[in-house]
């Protein structure tokens, strides 16, 4: 553990944002997608430019489009309530 602030505290603000988002999800919020794709917004950042790590950047691009999706999908699941 060389230094736990070499990036920032960016690095620290994704894994907060996936461990918010596995509990919004363990509670069956869906918000907790959006969430995930927050996270997943800053792991590309950090894959991109600071760790220069290509596999983070696209397999973090990956998890975005499946978050995404996911929320879609659930939202569109949701009973639609209308006022008769």
């Amino acid at each position: 553990m060389d230094n736990i602030f070499e990036y920032y505290l960016v690095d620290w603000l994704g894994i907060s944002l996936s461990l918010l988002a596995v509990y919004m999800l363990g509670n069956k919020n869906q918000w907790g997608f959006i969430i995930f794709a927050l996270s997943n917004i800053v792991w590309v950042y950090l894959g991109l430019f600071p760790m220069n790590s290509l596999g983070t950047a696209i397999g973090n691009a990956i998890f975005f489009i499946i978050n995404i999706r996911g929320f879609i999908n659930w939202y569109k699941q949701q009973p639609e309530t209308q006022s008769k």
